[in-house]
Protein backbone atom coordinates (compact mmCIF):
# COMPACT_ATOMS: atom_id res chain seq x y z
CA UNK A 1 0.00 0.00 0.00
CA UNK A 2 1.03 3.57 -0.78
CA UNK A 3 0.19 6.96 0.85
CA UNK A 4 -0.45 10.30 -1.14
CA UNK A 5 -0.94 12.69 1.94
CA UNK A 6 -1.46 15.99 -0.30
CA UNK A 7 -5.05 15.45 -0.21
CA UNK A 8 -5.14 15.78 3.48
CA UNK A 9 -6.63 13.10 5.88
CA UNK A 10 -6.58 9.13 4.78
CA UNK A 11 -8.60 6.74 6.73
CA UNK A 12 -6.42 4.06 5.28
CA UNK A 13 -3.17 3.90 2.43
CA UNK A 14 -4.07 4.16 -1.05
CA UNK A 15 -3.94 0.21 -1.89
CA UNK A 16 -1.72 -1.47 -4.82
CA UNK A 17 -3.66 -1.71 -7.90
CA UNK A 18 -4.28 -5.52 -7.21
CA UNK A 19 -7.84 -7.09 -6.82
CA UNK A 20 -6.44 -8.54 -3.80
CA UNK A 21 -5.48 -5.48 -2.27
CA UNK A 22 -8.79 -3.28 -3.56
CA UNK A 23 -10.72 -6.04 -1.72
CA UNK A 24 -8.78 -5.74 1.79
CA UNK A 25 -9.27 -2.07 1.56
CA UNK A 26 -12.47 -2.13 1.03
CA UNK A 27 -13.22 -4.66 3.12
CA UNK A 28 -11.54 -2.29 6.20
CA UNK A 29 -13.37 0.85 5.06
CA UNK A 30 -16.51 -0.36 3.93
CA UNK A 31 -17.11 -3.96 4.13
CA UNK A 32 -20.81 -3.25 3.64
CA UNK A 33 -20.07 -2.86 -0.15
CA UNK A 34 -17.95 -5.91 -0.61
CA UNK A 35 -21.15 -8.04 -1.86
CA UNK A 36 -21.34 -5.37 -4.44
CA UNK A 37 -17.91 -5.69 -5.50
CA UNK A 38 -17.76 -9.27 -5.53
CA UNK A 39 -21.46 -9.41 -7.90
CA UNK A 40 -19.79 -6.63 -10.19
CA UNK A 41 -16.55 -8.67 -10.55
CA UNK A 42 -19.10 -11.66 -11.64
CA UNK A 43 -20.71 -9.50 -14.22
CA UNK A 44 -16.72 -8.23 -15.11
CA UNK A 45 -15.82 -11.68 -15.65
CA UNK A 46 -18.58 -12.92 -17.29
CA UNK A 47 -18.59 -10.19 -20.04
CA UNK A 48 -15.70 -10.95 -20.29
CA UNK A 49 -15.36 -14.33 -20.86
CA UNK A 50 -18.24 -13.90 -23.33
CA UNK A 51 -16.40 -11.64 -25.67
CA UNK A 52 -12.79 -12.41 -25.31
CA UNK A 53 -11.73 -8.96 -23.85
CA UNK A 54 -9.83 -8.68 -20.32
CA UNK A 55 -10.92 -4.74 -20.56
CA UNK A 56 -13.90 -5.64 -18.98
CA UNK A 57 -12.11 -6.79 -15.62
CA UNK A 58 -9.85 -3.79 -16.03
CA UNK A 59 -12.47 -1.48 -15.75
CA UNK A 60 -14.22 -3.66 -13.34
CA UNK A 61 -10.74 -3.15 -11.13
CA UNK A 62 -10.60 0.90 -12.09
CA UNK A 63 -14.01 1.43 -10.61
CA UNK A 64 -13.60 -0.07 -7.62
CA UNK A 65 -10.27 1.34 -7.28
CA UNK A 66 -12.14 4.90 -7.34
CA UNK A 67 -14.85 3.75 -4.98
CA UNK A 68 -12.09 2.96 -2.57
CA UNK A 69 -10.56 6.47 -3.11
CA UNK A 70 -13.75 8.04 -2.24
CA UNK A 71 -14.29 5.81 1.11
CA UNK A 72 -10.79 6.30 1.99
CA UNK A 73 -10.48 9.82 1.69
CA UNK A 74 -13.00 12.34 4.15
CA UNK A 75 -12.76 14.69 1.47
CA UNK A 76 -14.08 12.72 -1.21
CA UNK A 77 -16.50 11.11 1.08
CA UNK A 78 -18.41 13.76 2.40
CA UNK A 79 -18.85 15.39 -1.17
CA UNK A 80 -19.78 12.40 -2.65
CA UNK A 81 -22.53 11.65 0.31
CA UNK A 82 -23.49 15.29 0.39
CA UNK A 83 -24.64 14.89 -3.74
CA UNK A 84 -26.18 11.30 -3.14
CA UNK A 85 -28.83 13.13 -0.55
CA UNK A 86 -29.13 16.06 -2.70
CA UNK A 87 -30.02 14.05 -6.13
CA UNK A 88 -32.33 11.60 -3.65
CA UNK A 89 -34.25 15.46 -2.39
CA UNK A 90 -34.77 16.11 -5.36
CA UNK A 91 -38.36 15.56 -7.08
CA UNK A 92 -37.61 15.43 -10.26
CA UNK A 93 -34.51 14.63 -13.02
CA UNK A 94 -35.72 18.26 -14.42
CA UNK A 95 -35.27 19.74 -11.53
CA UNK A 96 -31.95 21.91 -11.51
CA UNK A 97 -30.81 20.74 -8.01
CA UNK A 98 -30.87 17.60 -9.69
CA UNK A 99 -28.28 17.84 -12.04
CA UNK A 100 -26.21 19.93 -10.07
CA UNK A 101 -26.08 17.24 -7.54
CA UNK A 102 -24.90 14.45 -10.47
CA UNK A 103 -22.68 16.80 -11.60
CA UNK A 104 -20.92 16.62 -8.50
CA UNK A 105 -21.12 12.91 -8.50
CA UNK A 106 -19.23 12.97 -11.38
CA UNK A 107 -16.58 15.57 -10.48
CA UNK A 108 -16.20 13.01 -7.25
CA UNK A 109 -15.88 9.53 -9.37
CA UNK A 110 -13.21 11.70 -11.89
CA UNK A 111 -11.13 13.25 -9.22
CA UNK A 112 -11.14 9.53 -7.12
CA UNK A 113 -10.39 7.58 -11.22
CA UNK A 114 -7.71 10.16 -11.78
CA UNK A 115 -5.92 9.78 -8.70
CA UNK A 116 -5.67 5.94 -8.78
CA UNK A 117 -5.21 5.84 -12.27
CA UNK A 118 -1.60 4.44 -13.55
Amino acid sequence: MTTQPDHGHELIPRPERTPAAVRIALARIAPHRLGEMEQHKEQALGAALQDGKIGHLQYWLTYWQAQVEIERRPDLRSRYQAALVSVHNTESKDDPAFHAAMAELRAVETEARQAVSP
